[in-house]
C-alpha cells in the first residue's frame, strides 16, 4: 500500500485529505457560495463496489496488477483494502483458481468486479483469445464454488454463464430500494456515500412546492427512484441503452409508476423540449403535460453543454451533481445569472484519491 496508483493519497491522514478537497471545492465555489460546505465522508476501507485489475503473467503464475503511483509502470498487488468485502472475500480465491487452471489463465489480461452490499458479486474475465467450450467448462465450476456470476469476454465475444447483473438494495430516506445493476453499465462506485448523496438532495428539496422533475444523465435510476416520492411525475433521460433498460426494470421491481425513462442524450433532450427536433423515442410521451419545477443533472467530467445550461436556467430549482468541481464552477458562471446557490456539499466517493464529487442546489433569483 502507498505505491499503488489507484490510491495516490494513501499516505496522508484521511482528515487531511478531506480538508484539501474541501478547500479545493470551497475556493472554486467562492464566487457563488460563501457558506460552510457540508462534507459527507466515506469509510476509510472496504468502500468500493466496482474494481478493475490487470492480470500480470510471470512465468506460469498470474497476479493482480495496477499502475504504480508514478504512472510509469505496473505493480503486482497482494491486498486491496478499498474493495468492499464481497469482492475481497472472492478475489483471492478466484486468483487461486486461475493459477490452478491453464484454461482460465491462458491469455487472460484483466478481471472486473461489480458487487453489492447484499453480498452479490459479478466477475468479468477479459481475454486476448476466443473462448470456447473448454473455457466454459473450466469457468462454470467457479460460479458455485465462489458464489459469483461470471462473464467471459474477448474481442466481439461475451459469454454469460448465468446472468450479467447484480442486485443492490439501499435504504434511502427510510425506504428500501432495489437496483438491478448490469455489467458494463454505470454504477456509483461507493454505495455508502451514494446513499448520503441521494439523501442530501432529498433533504434540500423536501419542503419545496414541487410539480414535475426533469432529470438528465439518469443512469439506471440511482437518484430517480428515491426522488419519485417527492414529485407527481418525472421525465428522466440517459443516452445508454443498457442503463435505460436497467432503469425501466428497476421501476417495475420497485413498483414505481410515475417515471418516464427515455433514451436521449442531454443535447437531444434539450432539442426535444425546445421543439427543435422530434424523436420517435418520444412518440408515447406527452411532453406538453410536463411543468418542471425542478431539474437534476449529473453530467460527466466535461460538464454541461451550452444548450442544456440555457434550458435548465429556465427551471426554478436545479440540483447539479458534479464529478469535476472545475467544470461545475465554469457552469455556475452562466447559471448564476438566473439562479443562486442555496446549498453545497462534498461527497467523498473516492477516498485516498484526488477525485472529488460535489453538488449544489440552485434557486431562481427573485
Amino acid at each position: 500500500m502507498g505505491t499503488c496508483g489507484s490510491c495516490g493519497l494513501f499516505d496522508d491522514p484521511y482528515e487531511k485529505q478531506l480538508l484539501q478537497k474541501k478547500d479545493c471545492v470551497s475556493n472554486l465555489l467562492k464566487p457563488f457560495y460563501t457558506e460552510e460546505l457540508i462534507i459527507f465522508d466515506s469509510p476509510q476501507s472496504h468502500y468500493r463496489a466496482r474494481a478493475e485489475f490487470r492480470i500480470w503473467h510471470e512465468g506460469s503464475r498470474c497476479s493482480y496488477a495496477m499502475g504504480n503511483i508514478d504512472k510509469n509502470a505496473a505493480i503486482t498487488i497482494e491486498e486491496c483494502f478499498k474493495v468492499i468485502k464481497p469482492i475481497e472475500n472472492r478475489m483471492w480465491r478466484l486468483l487461486e483458481a486461475i493459477n490452478g487452471s491453464q484454461e482460465l489463465s491462458r491469455k487472460l489480461f484483466g478481471v472486473e468486479f461489480l458487487a453489492s452490499t447484499t453480498d452479490e458479486c459479478l466477475v468479468t474475465m477479459l481475454y486476448h483469445r476466443k473462448l470456447d467450450d473448454q473455457w466454459i467448462e473450466a469457468a462454470s465450476g467457479l460460479e458455485d464454488s465462489l458464489d459469483i456470476s461470471l462473464i467471459g469476454r474477448s474481442r466481439k465475444q461475451k459469454i454469460i454463464l448465468s446472468r450479467d447483473f447484480t442486485i443492490e438494495r439501499l435504504l434511502i430516506d427510510n425506504t428500501l430500494y432495489t437496483y438491478r445493476q448490469y455489467e458494463g453499465g454505470f454504477t456509483q462506485p461507493n454505495p455508502y456515500v451514494n446513499t448520503k448523496m441521494i439523501e442530501w438532495v432529498i433533504s434540500c428539496i423536501k419542503e419545496d412546492s414541487k410539480r414535475h422533475l426533469l432529470e438528465s444523465y439518469c443512469g439506471l435510476g440511482n437518484f430517480t427512484l428515491p426522488l419519485s416520492k417527492q414529485f407527481t411525475k418525472i421525465l428522466a433521460t440517459e443516452i445508454s441503452k443498457n442503463s435505460i433498460k436497467a432503469a425501466k426494470e428497476n421501476c417495475v421491481i420497485n413498483s414505481i409508476e410515475n417515471i418516464e425513462f427515455v433514451r436521449l442524450s442531454s443535447e437531444e433532450m434539450t432539442q426535444a423540449l425546445n421543439h427543435i427536433r422530434e424523436f420517435r423515442r418520444l412518440a408515447e410521451v406527452d411532453l406538453e403535460s410536463y411543468h418542471f419545477s425542478h431539474v437534476l443533472v449529473d453530467p460527466p467530467r466535461a460538464g454541461l453543454d451550452d444548450d442544456t445550461k440555457k434550458l435548465i436556467s429556465e427551471i426554478d430549482n436545479i440540483a447539479y451533481i458534479s464529478c469535476n468541481p472545475e467544470t461545475l464552477s465554469r457552469d455556475l458562471e452562466e447559471l448564476n445569472m438566473t439562479h443562486e446557490v442555496s446549498d453545497a456539499a462534498l461527497f467523498d466517493q473516492f477516498p485516498h484519491t484526488q477525485h472529488i464529487e460535489s453538488g449544489v442546489i440552485l434557486r431562481r433569483k427573485r
